[in-house]
């Protein structure tokens, strides 16, 4: 590991007020937005008008469109001076803000979604800490007191499911990864990105777990916001590249292969991290198929990623977890017919609880370490 990515950020001055060049660079990731783009960016563009105290920028990141996207964003820089636009022959949103952040020469950029599901009211409280160079990253929450969300159950879920995935598998100490509004300050971008492998949805969680391993600031910003129900997000393909992201990122915290600038934290039995897991999954797959079979696949894929990252683990453990979570979710099944997903979760979390107090995951793997 190069020791400049292994050592933290020198301290920065806060920023100077300068009128000739952008002070803030919010780059737009958008692939086939032709219905959003234009509402969104101008909604934005007013907003920063009317608020924002300093320069600023908004950079849409076009990623391999196949609509109208890029016309519509050409013309939106044409029209509007503290627009541009950039094309990108491949999908993927990390690409896009990697591409974005990386051509950027103001001192703080950062990222909203294109439907600006968040409210706008958080902007300037997102990047005052990195302006006055308290924070290094400022991401806003969904799971903080103080923020106020509207979603389906299903959303709602999964986005708890996760987090409490990440808390339980790489022990982070932030609440929401994956909301899309945040900031940070370029030079610590530019630090940052050289260790971030993923392009596409999990490029936020291995930002922010390779900054909070760094020792570096994140300041957390309770939001507003309501779902979109017309998301281009495909919520399968994105929940199994996120447990294949943090299997990865997981060997390497384990490796030490990720720079540290503090203590790192023990991490808690490998049950908790399946069981997390298993639950994420299953409520990804719940709406497309049968409870049973959802619950095969979910512990069918958590096993096979146990398989990677321990080695070989025994068809017995897997048997054991398939005959209690099943029995569970036919015993709910006979007492309570018309149950919901809710209720299937609360059988599935139950029938894991052994397995978590026990400490046994799918089998042990060969080390006893579980400590970074």
């Amino acid at each position: 590991m190069n020791q400049a990515h292994a050592t933290l950020p020198a301290p920065v001055p806060p920023l100077a007020s300068r009128h000739d060049e952008p002070v803030l660079d919010l780059a737009v990731p958008v692939f086939n937005e032709e219905k959003d783009l234009e509402p969104s960016v101008r909604r934005l563009h007013a907003h920063l008008r009317e608020t924002f105290p300093y320069p600023f920028r908004i950079t849409v990141a076009d990623n391999a469109s196949t609509d109208t996207t890029p016309v519509i964003a050409a013309r939106l820089a044409d029209e509007l001076p503290e627009v541009e636009w950039i094309r990108l022959a491949e999908k993927g949103r990390g690409r896009a803000l990697r591409a974005a952040w990386s051509r950027s020469r103001a001192p703080v950029v950062g990222y909203l979604d294109v439907d600006l599901s968040t409210g706008l009211a958080a902007l300037l409280p997102l990047v005052a800490p990195l302006l006055s160079g308290h924070s290094d990253l400022a991401i806003g929450t969904r799971l903080a007191p103080g923020a106020r969300v509207v979603r389906g159950p299903r959303r709602e879920i999964l986005s708890r499911g996760y987090n409490v995935l990440l808390r339980s598998a790489l022990a982070v100490g932030f609440s929401d990864a994956q909301c899309g509004f945040k900031a940070v300050r370029r030079e610590t971008a530019e630090r940052l990105l050289p260790l971030v492998r993923d392009s596409e949805w999990f490029f936020d969680t291995e930002l922010l777990v390779v900054a909070e391993r760094a020792g570096l600031r994140i300041h957390e910003v309770p939001v507003d916001w309501v779902d979109d129900p017309d998301s281009r997000v495909a919520l399968l393909s994105t929940v199994l590249a996120d447990l294949r992201g943090v299997a990865r990122v997981g060997r390497a915290l384990a490796r030490g292969a990720l720079p540290s600038g503090r203590r790192p934290r023990r991490f808690p039995a490998l049950a908790v991290v399946m069981a997390a897991a298993q639950l994420l999954l299953y409520a990804a797959l719940r709406p497309a198929t049968a409870d049973q079979v959802a619950n095969v696949l979910s512990l069918l894929v958590c096993w096979v990623v146990a398989q990677v990252v321990l080695g070989r683990l025994p068809l017995a453990a897997l048997a054991t977890r398939l005959a209690v979570t099943a029995g569970s979710l036919a015993a709910l099944r006979h007492a309570v017919p018309a149950a919901g997903p809710r209720a299937e979760l609360a059988a599935l979390a139950a029938a894991q609880l052994p397995f978590v107090l026990a400490r046994l995951p799918f089998g042990r793997p060969r080390t006893e370490s579980t400590t970074s």
